[in-house]
C-alpha cells in the first residue's frame, strides 16, 4: 500500500497549527494539517459553558483577521472563538483534514524523514510541527482519596453549577480558570471553599487601557523566560462579565472562604498550608507593581492618561484571611464536590524521539528539537512570554516557518 506523503505535517488544528498553516501557505510551503476532533475544539467541547476569552478581541486574535461584528473592547464566547478559528482555515484554505487523531511519529525506515500512524492510515512527512498546545493530560493531586458522596472533577469537566450534586463546593486552585469557576458556582447560591496558591493578580484595565495593553507597552509579552522561582505562578485574570480585576478580598466579602494550598486528607479531614496569607500578600505586590510601571510609563512619555487613584484601595482582610482555617471537615462542611482547577501535564508519549526532559517537557530552542525536522508549537514560553496566546503564536510560527523554508532551500 502507498503511504501518503506530505512536505510538512502539522499535528493539531487549534490557535497553533492555524497560525503554521497561514505562514507556510504565504511562503508557498506545501502542508497538511491533521485534527483529531473538529478545528479548535478544546473551546468547542473541554471548556466551561459560559467561558470567554481573557484578552479583549482587539488583542486575543491573528493580525489577518478581526472578530468580525464584535466591540474590540469586549471579550468574545468560547464559541465565538471556535467560530473565529473555522472562519480563519476557511480564509486561507488550509488543508485541514478533522477526526485523524495521531497516534505515533517516528523516524522513517530508510531514515529520511518521517514515518507517522494515524487513526486513518499512515503518512510519510519530511517535517513534522506539533502544535498540540499545553493542555493536554489533566492534572489532579492525589491528595483525596476517592470519599462516597464527594464528587471530583478537572476544570476541563466543569460546565455549569447544575452540572455539581446540591451543596457546598472547594475549588482547588485559583489561577483564571479556579478563581471564574469559583465565582460562577458562588453567584449560582452555592458555599464555596477556593484554595489559593502562588499567583499573578494583573489589574484588568488601568487608566483607560487593558491590562493586555499594558503588558505590551511596559515590554512584559517579549520577556524571553519566567522569573526564576516563578514557574509554577499562575494568573487570576477574567474576561467575564465584561471583564474586571480579581480581587480575592472582594469574593471572601460575598461569602467564599479563602484557604491556603491543599496539603492532603486523612479521615475526611483536609489540611491546607499556612500560606493564605503569603500568597494573597505577593499577588497584591504584583497588582501594584504593574500600576506602578504603568505610572511611571505614563510619566515618562508624557501621556495624558486619567488618574485612577481608587485602583489603590483595597477592601479590609477578610475572616478567613485574618484566621486562616488549616483543616476542613468535608462531609462536616457539607462539601459534595471537588473542583480541580490544578493545570496540566504534557502526554508526548506517542513521539518516538528522546525530545522531552524526565518531566515531560519538550526540550528545544524556539520551537527547534534536536531531531532535524521536528519541531513543536504552542507551548507556553516557546520563545517569549506571549507565546501560549493567540497574537503570540503567530510571531512564533513565522519564525517557525521561516526555518523550514530555509532548511529545506537546495545546497
Amino acid at each position: 500500500m502507498t503511504i501518503p506523503a506530505v512536505d510538512t505535517l502539522i499535528i493539531g488544528g487549534g490557535q497553533a497549527g492555524l497560525a503554521m498553516s497561514a505562514h507556510l501557505t504565504k511562503r508557498g510551503l506545501p502542508h497538511l494539517v491533521v485534527e483529531r476532533d473538529r478545528i479548535a475544539e478544546s473551546w468547542r467541547t473541554r471548556r466551561w459553558d459560559t467561558l470567554v476569552a481573557n484578552g479583549p478581541a482587539w488583542h486575543d486574535r491573528f493580525p489577518d483577521r478581526e472578530f468580525a461584528e464584535l466591540d474590540p473592547e469586549s471579550f468574545a464566547t468560547k464559541d465565538e472563538v471556535a467560530a473565529y478559528f473555522e472562519a480563519f482555515a476557511a480564509q486561507i484554505d488550509s488543508p485541514i483534514r478533522e477526526g485523524v487523531a495521531v497516534t505515533s511519529v517516528a523516524h522513517a525506515a530508510d531514515g529520511v524523514g518521517f514515518h507517522i500512524e494515524t487513526s486513518r492510515g499512515a503518512i510519510s512527512a519530511r517535517e513534522v510541527v506539533v502544535a498540540t498546545g499545553p493542555f493536554q493530560r489533566p492534572s489532579i493531586p492525589p491528595i483525596v482519596p476517592a470519599v462516597d458522596g464527594i464528587e471530583q472533577i478537572h476544570s476541563i469537566n466543569y460546565r455549569n453549577p447544575q452540572q455539581l450534586p446540591e451543596g457546598a463546593v472547594l475549588v482547588v486552585g485559583a489561577g483564571s480558570s479556579g478563581v471564574q469557576i469559583a465565582d460562577e458556582l458562588l453567584r449560582a447560591g452555592r458555599k464555596v471553599y477556593l484554595s489559593v496558591g502562588p499567583h499573578n493578580r494583573p489589574p484588568r484595565r488601568y487608566r483607560g487601557q487593558d491590562f493586555c495593553w499594558w503588558l505590551g507597552a511596559l515590554g512584559h509579552w517579549n520577556a524571553t523566560r519566567m522569573t526564576p522561582g516563578k514557574e509554577h505562578v499562575t494568573i487570576a485574570v477574567s474576561g467575564a462579565r465584561g471583564g474586571h480585576t480579581v480581587d480575592f478580598r472582594e469574593l471572601a466579602s460575598r461569602g467564599m472562604v479563602l484557604l491556603g494550598m491543599a496539603q492532603g486528607t486523612e479521615g475526611g479531614v483536609m489540611r491546607f498550608a499556612p500560606d493564605l496569607v503569603d500568597s494573597i500578600a505577593a499577588g497584591d505586590a504584583d497588582y501594584l507593581s504593574v500600576l506602578d510601571e504603568a505610572d511611571a510609563y505614563i510619566e515618562r512619555e508624557g501621556l495624558t492618561f486619567p488618574e485612577e487613584p481608587e485602583a489603590r484601595a483595597t477592601l479590609p482582610d477578610p475572616a478567613c484571611m485574618t484566621d486562616p482555617a488549616l483543616e476542613l471537615d468535608l462531609k462536616a462542611e457539607g462539601i459534595t464536590s471537588i473542583v480541580w482547577a490544578t493545570g496540566f501535564s504534557f502526554d508526548f508519549d506517542w513521539l518516538k524521539f528522546d525530545v522531552c526532559d524526565p518531566t515531560g517537557k519538550p526540550v528545544h530552542q524556539g520551537g527547534v528539537t534536536s531531531v532535524p525536522g521536528l519541531y513543536f508549537l504552542g507551548l507556553p514560553w516557546l520563545t517569549r512570554r506571549a507565546s501560549a496566546f493567540i497574537w503570540g503564536v503567530w510571531g512564533d510560527a513565522e519564525k517557525l516557518a521561516g526555518h523550514i523554508a530555509e532548511a529545506n532551500q537546495p545546497a
